[in-house]
């Protein structure tokens, strides 16, 4: 995590946002008159998102935990996937 002053992400922002794409780094402006703001990439937003989502429901979230300890125990069976025509 990078955190920087406004003045300095506004000289550099491209250099910012390469960093925040390319190195998975989340970068912290902040601001002297008004809160902080968060600077991270859209694949790591959108990851953060789905995580949101997929813990907002307890009961699909454990179902979720439960598959993949019964993964890791080698409980798996590999399916054949219907394809479509």
């Amino acid at each position: 995590m990078i955190a920087i002053n406004y003045t300095t992400a506004r000289q550099n922002f491209k250099d910012f946002c390469d960093k925040t794409v390319n190195d998975f780094e989340t970068v912290i402006i902040t601001r002297e008159r008004g809160e902080n703001v968060v600077l991270l990439s859209e694949s790591e937003y959108n990851n953060m998102i789905e995580n949101l989502y997929v813990r907002s429901n307890s009961k699909d979230y454990k179902e979720l935990l439960e598959s993949i300890q019964q993964l890791k125990k080698g409980q798996g069976k590999i399916r054949e996937l219907i394809e479509d025509e």
